[in-house]
């Protein structure tokens, strides 16, 4: 623990004995970073609807270090870069003020954060491959020739999530420790999860091509039900030029978010990246939030739990405030940075 103290009192920053991550690409990458600088780091991977139940609660102290997830005022170290995780002023000045440590921008991933924050201390030139792919994925910047080619990084992105820890315990173990992107593509124990992912997409593909209704510009996607999972890219490569963004349903009715093999019912909804100038026209954290107050993310990638009295009812007032988009969503200024929204 002695070399990693002296990295971080070197960066000036909080000593933690605990990283607590999202589930995905970026959280990982971003946990490997600080994994890296703390090796001795116990990891737990997370995700939004955990923490904001207080499901976590437990792990999380002046000791622990979160990283991709929505903001929580009793850790020590918060690094995010979601704009409706971000702690007001005067969250973050109680937060600084009793001890924590808070880093948060408007980066392209989270990964891409922590890389910036401790990369003058330590050596992760062997994540360097990796942080621009990460970056593409986590902010919506991936071409569309990329995403329909599937490569290994993108099988291996989708291959992470709750319901294979110790595979995600592994990347992250190697990632930490050096391993470049090449050998932990070809490891061993790795190679099987990544076919898995391949065949995982094919069964969502079906699911895409026949279970979505475009309404409006909207690609509603119903993977509800259905035991298969896809972000945004899968719908938004399908539909093409004739849906702006997507709303994908998720997960089972009788479903717990405590259960990552059957989640609880949620929907994601996405800009069509893929378009030119596709991203920044509308807020889609407003229906992200529109019911369940623990619902959020990016303005362009966001996510909620269902809420009562169930699917068709918060569908219906999603499409409704949707084919109002340009008076409800529409992104329309900046203001010192920061997007500002038609009321």
């Amino acid at each position: 623990m002695g070399s990693a103290r002296s990295t971080l009192e070197e960066a000036g920053l909080p000593n933690f004995r605990r990283i607590i991550a999202d589930s995905d690409l970026d959280g990982l990458c971003a946990a490997a970073v600080l994994k890296a600088a703390n090796p001795e780091a116990e990891v737990h991977f997370a995700h939004a609807a955990l923490v904001r139940s207080g499901a976590m609660d437990e792990l999380i102290d002046r000791t622990t270090a979160m990283v991709d997830l929505p903001f929580h005022p009793d850790c020590g170290w918060y690094l995010d870069h979601h704009q409706t995780n971000r702690p007001n002023p005067q969250e973050e000045q109680a937060f600084v003020s009793a001890g924590g440590t808070c880093h948060w921008e408007a980066t392209p991933s989270a990964a891409r954060l922590a890389f910036d924050v401790l990369s003058p201390f330590i050596d992760l030139r062997h994540l360097e491959e990796i942080m621009p792919i990460v970056d593409a994925l986590d902010s919506g910047q991936i071409r569309r020739e990329d995403f329909i080619e599937d490569g290994p990084v993108l099988q291996l992105a989708r291959s992470l999530s709750l319901r294979e820890t110790e595979h995600m315990h592994h990347v992250l173990l190697l990632f930490s420790q050096g391993a470049t992107l090449a050998e932990v593509l070809s490891d061993q124990k790795i190679v099987p999860h990544i076919a898995r992912a391949r065949d995982e997409r094919e069964a969502a593909q079906a699911v895409v091509e026949k279970h979505t209704e475009i309404i409006d510009r909207l690609a509603v996607c119903r993977m509800d039900e259905k035991g298969v999972r896809s972000n945004g890219y899968l719908v938004t490569a399908w539909a093409g030029d004739n849906a702006d963004a997507c709303c994908i349903i998720h997960g089972y009715a009788d479903g717990s978010i405590e259960t990552p093999e059957r989640p609880a019912l949620s929907a994601s909804f996405y800009a069509n990246s893929f378009l030119k100038n596709g991203q920044g026209k509308y807020d889609l954290s407003r229906l992200a939030t529109m019911f369940d107050p623990t619902g959020g993310g990016h303005a362009n990638a966001c996510g909620c739990r269902i809420q009562p009295p169930g699917i068709e009812a918060n569908l219906e007032k999603w499409i409704e405030t949707w084919k109002n988009r340009e008076q409800t969503l529409r992104i329309h200024a900046s203001h010192n940075g920061k997007d500002v929204q038609e009321s």
